[in-house]
């Protein structure tokens, strides 16, 4: 009988990760030479170009947005990509500046490759991701495939049940604009020998950024906001997550997620350890550990709790059906996350403009909002948190409601947009 014919790029591209993973698995010391012509495959590029346009994004330096590409042809954007790979004459461009405000005032710089940078990039994380993933440890769960957050948080209740009563909660200082960038191409050349790939990676690192006309380069950091720089940042601090199973693990379990992690430990004893430890591996990757973000938290008398990953964390006493008394790990989110889901849902309500939608289009907005707030953060200890912020969306929709039908007071109206919101399907997250 034969064997499925591969049709769609989608299905090509994961049969090669899969060759790719299964080789890299077999062999941890294998070094890959031959990887730069897989990215300029047709079916590599155009699954690159697919997950580009999922994910959406503006446009970079050079203001050509998805929507050019695609009334241009996409077809036409793709052999230029392929052509400028094929003949070596690919250079990406400086990333765009854009900062967006922070609750405490402050701002947090993003940066925006131009679309064709971004879709390279996805085309060379397709095929090198399958090989760092072969040596990835499993204490990892940001930004990698078939993990998640859910994942993490999952990992760290259990290992706060087993007796973990002190936390060692991590915050890197400006972890993604630190990264020593020749430490980690030695990293990557660990795996990859291909010179044409580091080539492309190099140029990523050095691309610089636009701010107000200017370019800035640096020699160090990865380019926030690129495809490529997740990874590039698993890479680097794998190199962590290795050492801390090899000379940490007994000192206490450790869970990544990104730049953030935490190590749950059983004594105090053992936490001050764990500190002292991650602080020496961090000197040798040329990283700071945040003076006052980084702490040690007692959870045992059920006083202390610890943010990560939108929850909050803290033991409580509960009660066996036999009335006897235990500590159990409890997580809600935290209330950082509840500000958030607050102020999306003022951002969307409270302007005059959006008086003139109507019930349906508010409800098709916010519904799948709710779906996911609801997918994340429902926990048996959310539920009270939860119904608040259910009142609050209702309150908000009663409140534009009133102003829509010109009434003075928003309160009376309450009951009327239950019902409507009820006859449109608008969600709970309850």
């Amino acid at each position: 009988m034969n064997a499925k014919r591969l049709t769609t790029p989608k299905e090509k591209v994961q049969q090669l990760q899969e060759k790719l993973g299964h080789v890299a698995k077999k062999n941890n010391k294998r070094k890959f030479h031959a990887l730069y012509d897989k990215v300029y495959r047709w079916d590599v590029l155009h699954e690159a170009w697919r997950r580009v346009k999922v994910n959406k994004g503006a446009a970079g330096v050079d203001a050509v947005t998805l929507a050019d590409i695609e009334e241009q042809g996409e077809l036409t954007f793709l052999k230029d990509c392929e052509g400028a790979l094929k003949e070596g004459n690919y250079h990406p461009q400086p990333v765009r500046r854009h900062y967006i405000p922070k609750k405490d005032g402050k701002q947090r710089p993003l940066g925006i490759p131009t679309v064709r940078d971004r879709v390279i990039q996805m085309a060379t994380k397709l095929v090198i991701e399958p090989i760092f993933e072969a040596d990835f440890e499993d204490v990892s769960f940001g930004f990698r495939p078939k993990r998640s957050a859910k994942g993490a948080l999952e990992r760290i209740r259990k290992a706060c049940n087993r007796k973990g009563n002190w936390v060692v909660d991590v915050d890197i200082q400006g972890y993604f604009d630190n990264i020593n960038q020749e430490k980690l191409m030695k990293l990557v050349q660990m795996r990859i020998n291909d010179r044409r790939i580091l080539k492309l990676i190099r140029k990523w690192l050095q691309a610089g950024v636009m701010e107000e006309g200017n370019v800035r380069r640096s020699d160090l950091g990865t380019p926030q906001g690129g495809v490529i720089s997740p990874l590039l940042a698993n890479i680097y601090l794998n190199y962590f997550d290795r050492l801390w199973e090899k000379y940490g693990r007994g000192l206490g379990e450790l869970t990544r997620y990104a730049d953030d992690f935490v190590v749950i430990c059983k004594t105090k004893k053992d936490a001050e350890h764990a500190y002292e430890l991650i602080d020496r591996i961090m000197e040798r990757l040329e990283l700071t550990l945040h003076p006052t973000k980084t702490r040690i938290v007692g959870l045992w008398t059920g006083d202390e709790g610890f943010d990560f990953l939108g929850m909050h964390h803290r033991k409580t006493k509960a009660e066996t059906s036999q009335g006897k008394g235990y500590y159990t790990t409890q997580q809600w989110l935290t209330k950082k996350a509840e500000e958030r889901i607050r102020g999306a849902v003022k951002e969307r309500l409270s302007p005059p403009n959006m008086r003139f939608k109507s019930f349906a289009e508010h409800v098709k907005w916010l519904n799948p909002k709710i779906q996911g707030w609801r997918n994340y953060y429902y926990t048996n200890y959310s539920q009270k948190r939860l119904a608040k912020l259910d009142w609050y969306i209702l309150q908000r929709l009663t409140r534009w409601y009133a102003k829509k039908r010109q009434r003075r007071k928003w309160m009376g109206s309450v009951a009327e947009v239950k019902s409507i919101g009820a006859q449109y399907g608008l969600k709970t997250l309850l």
